[in-house]
């Protein structure tokens, strides 16, 4: 079988190819882009995963089992996958090495994420998982650290976000990019400004919230 994690395009498109290099097929498994991805990442499986489900390998003496987990938020489709005998937790691009997912609204969603990083720790937490083997950079260790790093990450750039907006309401959303990623390298600030964007909606979002349970 062939696994897609999501359905960006330096993923999924390359399902069909690889497929096709094998005289048997092997089908193509993950989670159909939702409503709201982009043209590029349309995707359609030959069979849908169901969270929770487990993709068995087995022959005459081994038994391995992917445990498959829905982990939206860098993209709607996205599933994370735990090689349950070896306690290696397959994180495609929601766990990454040396970078953070970029989250690109309106198919990503920063709530989805952050949501999707709490399952992951509890999914090590449970299954004794200490290797997180990312879609890119090297293999991490520490799991459970690494992913409150992580968190503990997406959290700050958050309040430094909100820091500025609140410092200039009346700001664009370059104004905003240029303080509240001024430690990211400028070449990656079109990447930066869709994590930006989502969370701004975040925190619009957020504060819709709070007022509504303001109300007498």
């Amino acid at each position: 079988m062939i696994v897609c994690t999501h359905s960006h395009v330096d993923h999924a498109p390359g399902a069909r190819p690889l497929q096709a290099m094998y005289a048997h097929k092997p089908p193509i498994l993950g989670v159909p882009s939702g409503p709201l991805a982009r043209a590029s990442s349309h995707f359609v499986p030959d069979r849908e995963l169901r969270d929770g489900e487990l993709l068995v390998l087995a022959d005459d003496a081994h038994t391995h089992r992917l445990l498959v987990v829905s982990t939206p938020g860098h993209a709607s489709n996205h599933v994370c996958l735990a090689l349950l005998e070896d306690r290696l937790l397959f994180s495609g691009d929601h766990i990454l090495n040396g970078s953070t997912s970029i989250i690109d609204p309106p198919d990503g969603n920063v709530t989805a994420y952050l949501t999707s990083v709490d399952r992951m720790d509890a999914l090590c937490s449970e299954r004794e998982i200490d290797f997180i083997l990312p879609a890119h950079g090297y293999v991490l260790d520490r799991a459970r650290d690494q992913i409150a790093r992580l968190k503990a990450h997406r959290l700050a750039r958050e309040a430094k976000i909100a820091e500025e907006v609140k410092a200039l309401p009346n700001g664009s959303l370059e104004d905003w990019l240029r303080v509240a990623y001024d430690d990211v390298p400028e070449r990656l600030w079109p990447a930066a400004s869709r994590s930006l964007l989502a969370h701004l909606e975040r925190l619009d979002e957020q504060r819709h919230t709070s007022q509504a349970c303001s109300r007498p």
